[in-house]
């Protein structure tokens, strides 16, 4: 019997939010009004993927009345936090990626920007109605646009992509893109396609990709993406064959890699310089939870 996953510690980037999003009072304009009058009540702003760090901490400011801000959440003490859009970036503001990487901030809180970015960005790239073009307005505390001209609601959409590791027994099958850095391999991943299962969109990208067929698949666990709003769902799976043919539209190389070597590439000491992502990416654990390392 297979054993469980246990989820990694430290987790993976922007998988920890201790926010309580309070959906059920959302909807509640006299109860939002309350939250933003709050005098503890505090905003971060976005610029693209960009936040503002003071002091190794989020810079915030309270947020004004008027603003289109979204409500992200209570933290633990009650304090309510928003979101809202920031025109520019400045020369000591950060990209999420690097916050993650070097873990500059508490993962609660990298994980609440996850939220805030994948939120902010939604709101900047619906701002009419698909369905007539008329402007639309935001509702319940940003989670819904919605279209005064012909009645339309829009909601925050998450897209699913599936991230495998692939086995056989010539090792793990790992793939690299062109505009990686160099001797970067990670495992192959894709977005998902409408009437499609999780095995079959991870089957269907890996022989896309490489031309491996794949067998049994296994869920092992996910992770928020939000470049822009995206879910990594983490799968295993088993190779039926193990020939390559590389797709050059989608990687610039796969191969398959024995244990020996991808420990190597763990510890930073491979002849050739190879590495997989670190431990903030998803691709990170399914190697390890592939291989049964801790």
């Amino acid at each position: 019997m297979q054993e469980p996953f246990n989820p990694p510690q430290p987790p993976l980037g922007f998988s920890r939010n201790h926010l309580d999003r309070s959906a059920n009072k959302r909807r509640d304009t006299a109860w939002l009004a309350a939250q933003r009058a709050d005098p503890r009540a505090v905003l971060v702003e976005i610029a693209g993927d960009k936040v503002e760090l003071i002091d190794g901490a989020i810079r915030t400011r309270h947020p004004r009345e008027d603003e289109e801000a979204v409500f992200l959440g209570c933290d633990p003490t009650g304090k309510p936090w928003f979101a809202a859009r920031a025109d520019s970036a400045g020369e000591s503001w950060r990209d999420l990626r690097s916050i993650a990487i070097e873990g500059a901030l508490a993962q609660h809180d990298i994980g609440l920007l996850a939220q805030a970015r994948s939120l902010v960005n939604w709101h900047m790239t619906h701002g009419f109605c698909a369905h007539c073009g008329v402007a639309t307005k935001m509702a319940d505390g940003g989670y819904r646009r919605h279209c005064d001209g012909c009645g339309t609601d829009h909601f925050p959409r998450t897209d699913p992509v599936i991230i495998i590791v692939v086995r056989s027994k010539r090792g793990l099958l790992l793939g690299r893109q062109s505009n990686w850095v160099p001797g970067m391999y990670s495992a192959l991943a894709g977005f998902m396609e409408p009437g499609e299962t999780i095995e079959d969109a991870a089957r269907r990208e890996v022989h896309e990709e490489s031309a491996i067929r794949v067998g049994e698949v296994r869920y092992v666990t996910s992770q928020p993406w939000p470049f822009p709003s995206s879910l990594m769902i983490g799968l295993i799976g088993e190779a039926l064959n193990e020939d390559i043919v590389v797709d050059p539209v989608e990687l610039e190389q796969a191969r398959w890699f024995e244990r020996d070597e991808l420990i190597a590439m763990r510890e930073e000491r491979h002849a050739q310089g190879l590495r997989f992502p670190t431990r903030m990416a998803i691709a990170h654990h399914l190697i390890l939870e592939a291989l049964h390392l801790p």
